[in-house]
C-alpha cells in the first residue's frame, strides 16, 4: 500500500514544510509528465508570451529552483547566491526534463531540512522554507504552462497545486475562481471575469 499523499492545508491549518516539499516534487512531476507529450516538438519557438524560447525557459526554471535551494541553504540577507545549475543545451529533452526533477528534488530536500527559524534574502520578501518552496511550485507551474503553449500542448495548471502556493505568495488573490486560473491571472498570463489581465505583478514571500 502506497503512503498517504501529504495534506495540502487550510486557510487555518498552514502546509508543514515535508508537505511544501512534497508539493515541489509534484509539481516537477507534473511538469515533465505534461511536456514529454512536446519532446519532438520546436522547442526554439517562444514560450507563450515570453521572449525566452521553450528550451530557454526550461533552463530558467531549472537555475531557479536550484537558486532557491542555494539561497535557503546559504541564508544571505541582501543578495543572490553564486551558485546556480544550467541544462546542457546538447542534450535531448527527454535528458532536460529529468534535470527538472533533479532541481526540483534539490529544492525539496532542502526545504525538509530547513529550520522554521530559518530566513533568506529573496527581492520580493525574504523568505522561509515554505515560502522558497511555493516560488518553486509557482515557478514550475507558470513556466509550463509557457513551455506547453509554445509547443501547442493544452494544459492549465492543476488546482490542487496552485491553491497552497496562491494563499502563501499572493494573499491578495481575487476569491470564487479555479486556482489554477487565478494563479495565471496574478502571474499575467490570463484574464478573470471581471478582472483585466495584469501587466505587471510580483509575488509577496514574506513570513506571515
Amino acid at each position: 500500500m502506497s503512503a498517504p499523499a501529504p495534506t495540502r492545508g487550510t486557510a487555518d491549518a498552514p502546509l508543514s514544510a515535508a508537505s511544501w516539499a512534497a508539493l515541489v516534487v509534484e509539481a516537477a512531476e507534473e511538469c515533465t509528465d505534461v511536456l514529454e507529450a512536446g519532446a519532438d516538438g520546436d522547442w526554439s519557438r517562444p514560450a507563450g508570451d515570453l521572449d525566452w524560447s521553450c528550451h530557454a525557459t526550461l533552463d530558467h526554471l531549472a537555475l531557479g529552483l536550484v537558486g532557491y535551494a542555494g539561497l535557503l541553504t546559504a541564508r544571505p540577507t541582501d543578495r543572490y547566491v553564486a551558485l546556480f545549475a544550467s541544462l546542457d543545451p546538447a542534450a535531448p529533452v527527454s535528458a532536460r526534463l529529468e534535470g527538472i526533477r533533479i532541481a526540483a528534488a534539490l529544492l525539496a530536500a532542502t526545504v525538509r531540512g530547513a529550520g522554521p527559524g530559518d530566513r533568506a534574502w529573496h527581492p520580493w520578501g525574504h523568505s522561509d522554507g515554505p515560502g522558497f518552496a511555493a516560488m518553486g511550485v509557482v515557478e514550475t507551474v507558470v513556466h509550463t504552462y509557457d513551455i506547453a503553449r509554445g509547443l501547442g500542448l493544452d494544459w492549465t495548471p492543476p488546482d490542487g497545486l496552485c491553491a497552497p502556493a496562491l494563499r502563501r505568495l499572493f494573499p491578495d488573490a481575487p476569491a470564487g475562481h479555479p486556482a489554477g486560473r487565478t494563479l495565471l491571472w496574478c502571474t499575467g498570463r490570463d484574464v478573470l471575469p471581471g478582472q483585466p489581465r495584469r501587466q505587471e505583478w510580483q509575488w509577496d514571500g514574506s513570513v506571515r
